[in-house]
C-alpha cells in the first residue's frame, strides 16, 4: 500500500473523529456494563478453574491430551479478559483494572501485564507503523522490504517461506510470550535502568513465579513426568496458535504507515485495521476483537458495545470516503499470508 493511499485530505479532518465520538455517545455505548462484565469474568474464570479440577479428576491417562486443547482455549478466553482489564474496559478506575489483569494475566495466564500494557499501548499507539508498533518489528516475520533485505542466514530462509511457516511458528508463541515476560521483568539497560516499564515488578515477579510453580506443580504431581510434559506441550503450543489466530486478522496484510504519512488519529486508525464478520460464535472466539476498527478508536469501549458502535462507524466512515475493510475469517488470513508472501518475494528471486 503506497503513502498516496494513506494521505488523508486536509480540510477539517481534525474534528472527524469528535464528530464520530459525539455520535457514539450519544448511544451510550461509552457506559461500562458492570453487569455483563461480572457475568463474563464467573463463566470464563469458572470454566478456568473447573477446567483444571478436571485434569485432577483425569488423572495419569492420555484422555490428558483432549484436555490440554480444552485448557488452551480456556487459557485464551482468561487472556482475553487481561485485554479487557488493560484498556479499562470493566473499570474506569487504574486499581481495580490492575488487579483484575494481574489475576487473569500473571496467575492464570503466566503472561507479565505490565510488559503487555506497555506493548500494547504502544501498538495502539502507531498501529502498522513498521518503526513506532512492536508488533510489526522485524522478528522470526519480517512484515517490510526494508526488513527483509536486512535478514541474514536462518532468518534470511526463513523470510522468504515466511507465509508457510506462519501459523507453525504461532506453535511457538506461547513460549515466546512467557519468555518475553520474565525478561522484561528482569531486563536492564546498561546503564542500569529497567528495560521495561512495569508498576508492580515484584508483585508480578511473585505472581510469575507462583503460576509456575502452580502449573508444573499440578501437572507432575497428576500426570507421569512423560504425559505431563505432553500435556504441557500441547496447552501451550495451542493457546499460542489461538492468541496469534485472533491477533492477526486485525492488521496484517493492512496499510503500513510511514513517517511521510500525514494520518489524522481517525484515518490511522481505520485504514491500518480490518474488522472480521461473523456472528456471536465469532465475537466469543476471538474475544470481540473481530470488531477491530471500533476497538481500536475507542479502546476502552465494554466488549459488548462493539458490535452495536459497528453500524455507526461503518456509515461514519463512508460519509467521510474513508475506506472501511471487513472480511471473513478465513478471507482475513488469506490477506496476512499474502501480504507475507509478498514481503519475501525479492528473496525467492534470487
Amino acid at each position: 500500500m503506497t503513502s498516496s493511499t494513506l494521505t488523508a485530505p486536509a480540510a477539517r479532518r481534525g474534528s472527524d473523529y469528535a464528530r464520530l465520538s459525539r455520535r457514539v455517545a450519544a448511544e451510550g455505548l461509552f457506559d461500562r456494563r458492570p453487569g455483563r462484565y461480572a457475568a463474563r469474568i464467573a463463566l470464563t474464570l469458572g470454566a478456568f478453574v473447573a477446567g483444571w479440577a478436571a485434569v485432577v479428576a483425569v488423572g495419569d491417562s492420555w484422555w490428558q491430551v483432549p484436555m490440554a486443547v480444552l485448557m488452551a482455549v480456556a487459557t485464551t478466553q482468561v487472556a482475553f479478559l487481561g485485554h479487557d482489564a488493560g484498556h479499562r474496559q470493566m473499570f474506569r478506575r487504574r486499581g481495580p483494572s490492575e488487579v483484575a489483569g494481574l489475576v487473569a494475566g500473571n496467575l492464570a495466564v503466566g503472561l507479565s501485564y505490565g510488559w503487555w500494557v506497555d506493548k500494547h499501548n504502544r501498538h495502539h499507539a502507531n498501529p502498522n507503523h513498521a518503526d513506532e508498533d512492536p508488533d510489526v518489528g522485524a522478528g522470526a516475520l519480517v512484515w517490510t522490504y526494508e526488513q527483509v533485505t536486512a535478514t541474514r542466514g536462518l532468518s534470511r530462509w526463513m523470510a522468504r517461506r515466511q507465509a508457510w511457516l506462519f501459523f507453525p511458528l504461532l506453535l511457538l508463541e506461547g513460549l515466546a510470550l512467557h519468555v518475553a515476560s520474565v525478561r522484561a521483568l528482569i531486563g536492564r539497560e546498561p546503564d542500569g535502568r529497567w528495560s521495561t516499564p512495569v508498576r508492580h515488578r515484584a508483585v508480578e515477579g511473585l505472581l510469575l513465579l507462583a503460576h509456575t510453580a502452580g502449573y508444573l506443580g499440578l501437572l507432575f504431581a497428576v500426570m507421569s513426568p512423560g504425559r505431563a510434559l505432553l500435556f504441557a506441550a500441547v496447552h501451550q503450543g495451542l493457546w499460542g496458535l489461538y492468541m496469534g489466530c485472533a491477533f492477526a486478522p486485525n492488521h496484517k496484510g493492512m496499510p503500513m504507515p510511514t513517517a511521510e504519512d500525514d494520518l489524522d488519529y481517525l484515518r490511522k486508525q481505520v485504514l491500518t485495521s480490518r474488522n472480521v464478520r461473523g456472528g456471536r460464535f465469532v465475537d466469543v472466539a476471538l474475544g470481540a476483537l473481530n470488531y477491530q476498527i471500533e476497538h481500536h478508536l475507542f479502546p476502552n469501549m465494554p466488549r459488548a458495545n462493539l458490535r452495536r458502535a459497528r453500524p455507526i462507524v461503518r456509515a461514519y466512515c463512508a460519509e467521510q470516503g474513508i475506506p472501511y475493510t471487513e472480511t471473513g475469517l478465513f478471507e482475513s488470513y488469506r490477506q496476512a499470508l499474502a501480504h507475507l508472501h509478498e514481503v519475501g518475494r525479492p528473496l525467492r528471486r534470487g
